[in-house]
């Protein structure tokens, strides 16, 4: 598994975020030792990014993660168990298209996210909002929705001073100013999360 002293020999402009990406895979392995959840949250390319951390979390990333044998004990059919993987339980807001079109057939469209965050979050949860402005409304409000309900929020945004600031417990600022400059930085970020997340979970 790659080190984070590694990963900004490979892109060194993560060096001005290191401290907020220690702070954020420690904050999101407590979350899971907790039992608790991890949802994800963002808007075109940041939601792509929320559906591929998912991926990541929910079946093995570098790892294949096989049950263990009491998990496999509990079936009846063997074989399925040892073709099943340990996940990690995380969500991304927008996955529910039901609900959502639901939603935004009736409501207003900036409360998409904290709704969902608000029927599905509980104390302790945390949630990933990813926005390349940091001022995504609809991001902003999952955030305020979130710590009403007492979760952790960790925020991943560009460079500037944004919104998310102020009402977020981790905000990483990727730095560059552009959009999809911004989205390339935030991959290896979230890539090297999930990869330190898995290695504390599953030794082998």
């Amino acid at each position: 598994m790659e080190t984070l002293k590694q990963l900004i020999e490979r892109y060194p402009a993560l060096a001005s975020c290191k401290k907020e990406i220690e702070q954020a895979t420690d904050l999101i392995i407590k979350t899971f030792e907790n039992g608790n959840r991890l949802y994800i949250c963002g808007n075109g390319g940041s939601a792509a990014d929320a559906d591929h951390i998912v991926g990541e979390l929910m079946k093995g990333f570098l790892k294949k993660r096989p049950l263990t044998e009491t998990q496999v004990a509990a079936f009846d059919d063997k074989d399925l168990a040892k073709g099943l993987m340990q996940g990690l339980p995380a969500i991304s807001l927008h996955s529910q298209s039901a609900f959502l079109t639901a939603f935004l057939n009736d409501e207003d469209p900036s409360l998409l996210y904290a709704q969902a965050m608000y029927a599905l979050g509980k104390k302790g949860d945390t949630l990933l909002a990813i926005s390349t402005s940091g001022n995504s409304q609809n991001v902003s409000n999952a955030v305020n929705a979130a710590r009403a309900l007492g979760c952790n929020v960790i925020s991943l945004v560009g460079n500037k001073a944004c919104k998310l600031d102020d009402i977020s417990n981790i905000i990483i600022h990727a730095d560059h100013a552009e959009t999809y400059r911004i989205q390339e930085l935030h991959l290896p970020i979230y890539h090297y999360i999930c990869a330190t997340v898995e290695h504390h979970f599953f030794k082998v």
